[in-house]
């Protein structure tokens, strides 16, 4: 079975720009073969190496294209390797089609623009000094050799800041794309890391407010079931039923959560039949005296803030049945101006409210994310001994990115 190779954004930018540099390697080959093709009076001092080196560098060219679209030749000693054939076929290439008038003198530019690419600066200008170099001995031999005047210093001056300008130039462009796009790189793993982070939070939130809270319900409620044992048969039954529709519940939660659909552990409109359904076992069960009373009676509420509601309330009363050690607990709603405002209370132990800022678990922190998604408020007050108000304002209007 073949296998696909994975590459990083930073390697995939390094082959786009060898794939860039291969193409303009065979573009440069191919023109210098169609202007001999023209222009046959440019090789008449040296037909048959200039053939050879034209032809010959076509062929390299094409080869070192085909093996950077199979993804290889991106390594750094290939890349030296390639720059320093370029400037030696070149140079051949010039030799070659020289006599006093080569039409070639600015194919010096392309190993001098790939080493720009490559390396910036550090590789573009001395690329372009070891052009300069050949070009200027390659001239000065091939007119003594041809009894001619040497080629004026103006000329080949002229002709070096030439290359030397345009290795500045690419240079600095490169050096200042290839900052640019570590710089886009670095913000892209920050922005995936945080995104993952995120989505790692909701997955907590989700499982902690969801799940683990119908996990800790069915605990209490297999424990009741232990502490009624020497009760009516009739009794017994019916709690353990309702403990096997809450399993059955969570599991279809967490059948949804896993398919990536968000839980609605209430269906709409159903908020205060869960409620009483709650409160009924805190009283049966637990002993507790329970009081919930909404205003009005039947809430007309969208679904989603019956969903947040529930979550923050179930919430509460986890911690009522876990750490208060309350008998008397009290649920108050009320719908009025386009808000709903909620309250719990219960006559526990209480807490010392600066526990708080340190607090690490998911269960404060979950139900006050839970209301500002929805732009609402919630408010904790406790002192140890006199029991504790959770309270909350939300408005009713959905906001528009939770509404679809």
């Amino acid at each position: 079975m073949a296998t696909v190779e994975k590459i990083t954004p930073e390697q995939g930018w390094l082959l786009q720009r060898e794939r860039a540099v291969a193409w303009l390697r065979v573009a440069f080959a191919a023109v210098a073969v169609l202007v001999i093709q023209f222009n046959p009076e440019s090789v008449a001092r040296f037909p048959e190496l200039s053939s050879f080196s034209l032809g010959t560098f076509l062929l390299y060219s094409s080869t070192v294209l085909y093996f950077t679209a199979r993804k290889r030749g991106t390594s750094s000693p290939i890349s030296v390797l390639t720059t320093g054939l370029d400037v030696v076929w070149i140079a051949v290439i010039v030799f070659s089609t020289g006599g006093t008038h080569t039409p070639f003198f600015f194919y010096y530019s392309f190993p001098v623009i790939t080493a720009s690419v490559r390396w910036g600066l550090r590789g573009s200008i001395p690329v372009a000094l070891v052009g300069v170099g050949i070009y200027g001995i390659i001239r000065l031999t091939l007119a003594a050799e041809a009894m001619e005047s040497p080629i004026g210093i103006d000329t080949i001056l002229i002709r070096s800041l030439y290359l030397l300008l345009l290795a500045g130039i690419f240079g600095y462009i490169s050096e200042f794309e290839k900052k640019q796009n570590e710089r886009l790189l670095a913000l892209s793993k920050t922005a995936a890391q945080a995104a993952t982070l995120r989505e790692r939070r909701r997955i907590m939130y989700e499982l902690h407010d969801g799940i683990l809270q119908s996990l800790a319900t069915l605990i209490l409620r297999l424990e009741g079931c232990r502490g009624r044992l020497l009760k009516t048969q009739t009794e017994l039954a019916e709690e353990i039923e309702s403990v096997e529709n809450l399993t059955r519940d969570s599991m279809n939660e967490i059948r949804q959560f896993l398919a990536g659909k968000d839980s609605q552990p209430i269906a709409s409109g159903m908020l205060m039949d869960k409620l009483r359904e709650e409160m009924r076992f805190l009283h049966e069960g637990l002993g507790l005296d329970v009081i919930l009373e909404s205003q009005p009676e039947n809430l007309a509420l969208p679904a989603v803030i019956e969903r947040e509601t529930y979550y923050v309330l179930r919430e509460a009363l986890t911690n009522v049945t876990r750490h208060s050690h309350a008998s008397r607990v009290e649920i108050q709603l009320e719908q009025m101006n386009g808000t709903l405002k909620g309250s719990l209370t219960d006559d526990g132990v209480g807490f010392n409210q600066k526990n708080l800022r340190t607090e690490t678990g998911f269960g404060l922190s979950g139900m006050q994310q839970r209301m500002n998604k929805l732009g609402g408020q919630l408010l904790v007050e406790s002192s140890p001994g006199y029991g504790t108000k959770v309270s909350f304002v939300v408005p009713t209007a959905v906001p528009a990115e939770l509404s679809n």
